[in-house]
């Protein structure tokens, strides 16, 4: 019976030679040559190898490209198969990765020179040029990459010579450091992109390719996937750097919380996540299994339709927000494994403010908002929310707590994929869903959920606009000087407690099950996994 505690590192991001992992760095097979022909296991419910260490994650990957998706689960993946030029280490600071240095050179001018004799899974070498190939790639519209807003201030990657390229901004970014450390900036192999393409002409998806062509520069490579049951890594053993401890990893999708917990508890799985807070006590009374907490970044909310009618109304909004005692829903749904949020960005994150302050619970007063409003006599709602249970839970709480001023909510639950797509389409009244972090810079926290640019499926699904919210995100993007960045993060996030498109809710603690067999697992705060250090001792 273990409990794993890892406690969070002050955080300095904003260095000009920094870098973030935020999985791992290593590769490594068992000398067989990785196979990518889907067949299946060949005992099912058995253990593909037993050197391999076995996750359970909740649903399949959206993609296995990295620029295909930006999810949770995809990106875990994706992060042990791609590196990135910055990569993110364990005390949470950036440094140069697949680029061997970078600089900022100009206000808007960063050069980056790339690492020589690093090598794709299938046999290509990494230069400045395919470095250009890929950051093109994400920025055209054709492809229509889900991560290309991390990266939209990129305007032309230019290549100085054979290991040397340079990023010219639209503007002066400061973070542009952190943002290449996010899993979406991992670099994928030339032939890869020239697949994709192949693809996108025929008229299917382009980053279907990845399924079975994946090819990074990571720690694993792609050996096997079957889509809904399975994602099988093999350890790249000429992987540039050190190679993992593990010969590979399989992600097996385990949808349901409590089976996976079973699997964890019987020895199937090694690692699942996510775990229930109100699981933790069986996890930490079982035998030879135990918990892993981290601090998150993960911001949960109560999203507001700002184009539909009555949350066009900020009164109508701040009374939804002012009938949420915040307090029991971190009880309720975290059982204490959380705090309470009053801004968007969590502490560990900079940008944050201890002076930020929502309008704090008060029934009576949202009541009288209401009335004010013209909604004395109730008002009817659907809340439209994913079926997961942390978010059933919390729905269910917001539905009681919103009927006693009178406001009678209708839950609509759906898999992640569907409510995704409405609430990106914007065919949501109420919305339940979270944000996190990445990158730990206010500029990923804010500028996708708040600029209006962004509306819809790049991360502002509450349709918000608001052209002083717009200049103040803009101008600290561009801010070099850390302390007046920081001031006009402070003065946005003043702005948005009031106006209120997201009614905050939690921080949640991140909570993962590890068998005892598991040695060195470490989560960053932003829940992907770091899997390199990972031991097997069995």
């Amino acid at each position: 019976m273990k409990k794993y505690a890892a406690l969070m590192i002050g955080v300095g991001l904003l260095a000009a030679c920094a870098g973030e992992p935020e999985e791992g760095l290593n590769n490594g097979n068992n000398g067989e040559e990785p196979s990518n022909n889907n067949e299946a296991p060949e005992a099912e419910g058995e253990r593909i190898e037993e050197d391999y260490l076995q996750v359970g994650v909740a649903s399949d990957p959206v993609a296995l490209d990295p620029h295909g998706a930006n999810e949770n689960v995809s990106n875990s993946i994706n992060a042990t198969i791609y590196d990135r030029l910055v990569f993110m280490n364990e005390d949470l600071e950036l440094e140069p990765w697949l680029a061997e240095s970078y600089e900022q050179v100009e206000d808007t001018v960063w050069e980056f020179e790339i690492r020589e004799g690093v090598t794709f899974h299938d046999g290509e070498e990494l230069d400045a040029e395919i470095v250009k190939m890929n950051f093109d790639r994400i920025l055209d519209e054709d492809i229509a990459s889900p991560v290309s807003f991390i990266f939209s201030m990129i305007e032309e990657v230019e290549v100085v010579d054979e290991y040397t390229v340079r990023m010219h901004t639209d503007a002066p970014f400061a973070a542009l450091p952190s943002h290449l450390a996010h899993p979406g900036g991992g670099i994928v192999s030339p032939n890869m992109i020239e697949a994709s393409y192949e693809e996108l002409e025929a008229g299917g998806n382009p980053f279907d390719v990845a399924d079975e062509e994946a090819a990074g520069t990571g720690y694993f490579q792609l050996e096997d996937y079957v889509s809904g049951d399975y994602v099988t890594l093999a350890r790249n053993d000429d992987y540039w750097e050190e190679p993992a401890n593990v010969e590979g990893v399989s992600f097996q999708v385990v949808p349901e919380s409590l089976t996976r917990i079973g699997e964890l508890e019987t020895g199937g799985l090694d690692v699942i996540y996510p775990v229930n807070p109100q699981d933790m006590q069986r996890l930490e009374e079982a035998e030879g299994v135990g918990t892993y907490e981290q601090n998150s970044v993960r911001m949960a909310y109560l999203g507001f339709n700002t184009e539909a009618e009555p949350f066009d109304d900020a009164d109508v909004r701040r009374a939804i927000y002012m009938a949420l005692n915040k307090e029991d829903i971190v009880e309720g749904v975290l059982d204490g494994a959380g705090i309470t949020a009053e801004g968007p960005l969590a502490p560990d994150v900079f940008g944050y403010s201890d002076s930020i302050e929502a309008p704090a619970y008060d029934p009576e007063q949202a009541q009288q908002l209401l009335e004010e409003a013209g909604y004395g006599d109730g008002l009817e709602v659907t809340l439209v929310t994913n079926d997961d249970r942390e978010n059933e839970d919390a729905a269910a709480l917001i539905q009681a707590q919103l009927s006693q001023i009178g406001v009678d909510v209708s839950i609509e639950s759906y898999e992640q994929g569907t409510y995704l797509e409405l609430a990106g389409q914007g065919d949501t009244e109420l919305f339940l869903g979270s944000w996190g972090t990445v990158t730990l810079d206010a500029d990923y926290g804010m500028y996708a959920l708040y600029h209006s640019s962004n509306a819809g499926t790049s991360g502002n699904r509450a349709f918000y606009e608001n052209d002083e919210i717009d200049a103040l995100l803009t101008e600290a993007r561009q801010e070099s000087d850390e302390d007046a960045r920081f001031a006009l993060y402070e003065e946005a996030q003043e702005i948005l407690a009031d106006e209120l498109p997201y009614g905050y809710l939690y921080y949640p603690d991140l909570v993962t099950g590890l068998s005892d067999d598991v040695e060195g697992y470490f989560q960053y705060p932003a829940s992907f996994y770091y899997l390199r250090d990972v031991e097997l001792n069995r």
